[in-house]
C-alpha cells in the first residue's frame, strides 16, 4: 500500500485473490462479430484497477487501489450517450446538477429542493462537526430547504464548478490607498458562453475550453473539481458533417460512483453545446488521472463485474432553447435504457 505520505506495503495475497476473483470465465461466449459494447472499456478498467492497482492511503482514510491515466472513448452520434447498463445510473439527477452548475450557484437549498443530494455530504459533515449537532442527513436536507437562513449559514460549498465556469473571477487595478485594497473585483467571466461564442466565429480554434480548477481559490472549495477541464474540438466526418467532440481531463475519478455521472454529464455538455452551435455530437474522450476504486467498495465491484452490459442508450432533447443557460430537464428524454439494478456503495466524504 502506498501512504502519500511517503512509504510502502505489500498486499500480494489480498492481490492475487481479487486477481483470481475478477478473471472473466473461460466458459462466458464470445461474440467475435458483434461490435464491442462502449461499457466494457468501463468494465476492464474497474478489473484491472481491483487486480493492479496501487493501494493508496487517501484523504478520507478508506484507502484506494488506482491506476494514473486512463482513457475511455464514446461515439456520441445518432443521440448515443454513455450511460452504465449493468446499474442504474440516475441520469436525471446528474443532469439537475449539470443544469445547476450553469446557474453559477453553490449553495445546495437548489439540489435539495429537486430531491438531488449529491452534494449533501460535504456541508452535513460540516454542521455535525461545527456543531455537534448528529441531526440525520435527511432532516438536514429538509432544514436547507425549508429555512433559507440556515441554507445561507450551512448550505455554502464555496466557489465550486458553476462558480468558476460562469463567473470566474477577475480583479482590476485600484488606485494605491493606504487603507484599501490595490485591486477590486471586476466583471466575471462567463467560460461556457465563451465557449458557445468561440465554437461559432472559429470552429477550428484549439482554444475551446472551460476550466474548473482556480488554484487561487482551490481552499475556499468544499472539494476541488475532480473533472476539472473541458476542451472541444470540431472535425468533419467522412460524409463531410461538421461534429463536435469533447476532451474531459478528470484529475480525480471515483470508477464506482463518479464517474458514471461524470461520463454522462460531459456527453450531455458535449450534446447541448453541439445544438447550440449547429453541428452535430462527435467522440466523448474520457481521460482520467488518478483513477481509483475505495477499498470498500469490494462487493459493488464484484457484483458488477459479474454482469454483461447491454442495449443502446439514446438521449433526445426536445427543443432548442435560445441561449445554453436556458435548457430545462423536461428538454431531455432518454429511449433504450434498461438497466440491470442499482448496486449501492457508500460516498467517501
Amino acid at each position: 500500500m502506498i501512504d502519500t505520505r511517503g512509504g510502502k506495503r505489500g498486499n500480494t495475497c489480498l492481490q492475487q485473490v481479487a486477481m483470481a476473483q475478477l478473471q472473466p470465465s473461460a466458459d462466458s461466449p464470445v461474440d467475435t462479430a458483434a461490435p464491442r459494447h462502449w461499457e466494457h472499456q468501463y468494465l476492464d478498467l474497474m478489473r484491472r484497477i481491483w487486480a493492479e492497482g496501487d493501494e493508496r492511503v487517501d484523504r478520507t482514510g478508506i484507502g484506494t487501489r488506482s491506476l494514473f491515466g486512463e482513457t475511455i472513448r464514446v461515439d456520441l452520434a445518432d443521440g448515443r450517450m454513455p450511460l452504465l447498463t449493468t446499474k442504474r445510473v440516475y441520469w436525471k439527477t446528474a443532469t439537475r446538477e449539470f443544469l445547476w452548475f450553469l446557474t453559477g450557484d453553490t449553495n445546495i437549498r437548489a439540489l435539495c429542493a429537486q430531491g438531488v443530494e449529491i452534494w449533501t455530504d460535504w456541508p452535513w459533515d460540516h454542521y455535525r462537526r461545527e456543531t455537534g449537532d448528529d441531526i440525520a442527513r435527511a432532516d438536514f436536507s429538509a432544514r436547507i430547504v425549508a429555512d433559507a437562513d440556515f441554507a445561507a449559514r450551512w448550505g455554502e460549498l464555496g466557489p465550486v464548478y458553476g462558480k468558476q465556469w460562469v463567473a470566474w473571477p477577475t480583479y482590476t487595478p485600484a488606485e494605491a490607498d493606504s487603507q484599501g485594497p490595490l485591486y477590486r473585483a471586476g466583471p466575471g467571466i462567463n467560460q461556457v458562453a465563451r465557449l458557445i461564442e468561440g465554437i461559432r466565429a472559429n470552429p477550428g480554434g484549439r482554444r475551446h475550453i472551460v476550466e474548473g480548477w482556480n488554484v487561487a481559490e482551490l481552499d475556499a472549495m468544499a472539494l476541488p473539481p475532480c473533472h476539472k477541464t473541458y476542451q472541444f474540438h470540431v472535425g468533419t466526418d467522412r460524409a463531410g458533417k461538421a461534429r463536435l467532440s469533447c476532451l474531459l481531463h478528470q484529475r480525480s475519478a471515483d470508477l464506482a460512483l463518479g464517474v458514471p455521472f461524470n461520463l454522462w454529464s460531459a456527453a450531455l455538455f458535449t450534446r447541448m453545446v453541439a445544438q447550440q452551435c449547429d453541428l452535430e455530437p462527435g467522440e466523448l474522450v474520457w481521460v482520467g488521472g488518478d483513477v481509483h476504486l475505495y477499498l470498500n467498495h469490494a462487493d459493488l465491484v464484484a457484483e458488477q463485474l459479474r454482469r454483461e452490459p447491454g442495449g443502446d442508450p439514446r438521449l433526445v432533447i426536445a427543443r432548442r432553447p435560445d441561449s445554453i443557460f436556458d435548457y430545462a430537464i423536461e428538454d431531455f428524454a432518454v429511449s433504450d435504457y434498461a438497466p440491470q439494478a442499482h448496486i449501492a456503495a457508500p460516498v467517501a466524504v
